[in-house]
């Protein structure tokens, strides 16, 4: 038989998939929700990527809203979009944008979120551990401000700023340090 040919879909999976058969239990309102939470990631898929390339052609954005406070955040403090800091295979991550002032020893990570759902700043967090884990920087060497941008809900306000300190970013290096000696020791 000659199999008809998706080239267009290969390597890319379907919402509603055989691999996640859940789905065949689901009710009316739950196959909607399954499909507009789909289209809410590719928007925000879609709106990372023009945010990036505003930053990096220093495009400014007309407004007051998280979006356009993010993008002409990240320009006046000259930030890089997209930077992907990286510990190990296991341990790695994709900052939305990042600058680090060598003279002042201060770091500064932002995050775009597009979702209603509670923000977390660990995963910021997180991202600064790497930092310092990947360039070889104490946390107690250098000053932090993880800013986290959204769209107002329920939950959370537009902007939520946090300055960590050494002992909130050092028991997260500790932490991914361990289990890296652990995955080796085991062979996993």
């Amino acid at each position: 038989m000659n199999f008809n040919q998706h080239s267009n879909l290969e390597g890319t999976h379907a919402i509603f998939s055989a691999s996640k058969y859940h789905w065949l239990n689901y009710s009316d309102e739950k196959m909607l929700e399954s499909l507009n939470n789909m289209r809410a990631a590719e928007r925000g898929t879609r709106l990372h990527a023009f945010a990036a390339e505003a930053i990096n052609l220093r495009r400014r954005q007309k407004g007051t809203d998280y979006f356009s406070n993010y993008v002409n955040d990240a320009i006046g403090f000259g930030m890089t979009p997209e930077v992907i800091l990286y510990f190990n295979d296991w341990f790695y991550g994709q900052t939305d944008a990042i600058k680090f002032d060598e003279k002042k020893a201060f770091l500064r990570i932002h995050d775009l979120k597009n979702c209603e759902s509670k923000t977390h700043m660990e995963q910021l967090m997180i991202y600064a551990a790497y930092f310092c884990l990947e360039y070889h920087i104490k946390p107690g060497d250098i000053q932090m401000e993880l800013r986290i941008y959204q769209q107002p809900n329920k939950y959370d306000p537009e902007l939520r700023v946090f300055e960590p300190t050494a002992s909130d970013i050092a028991p997260i290096m500790d932490k991914v340090i361990h289990t890296t000696k652990l995955i080796r020791e085991k062979d996993i």
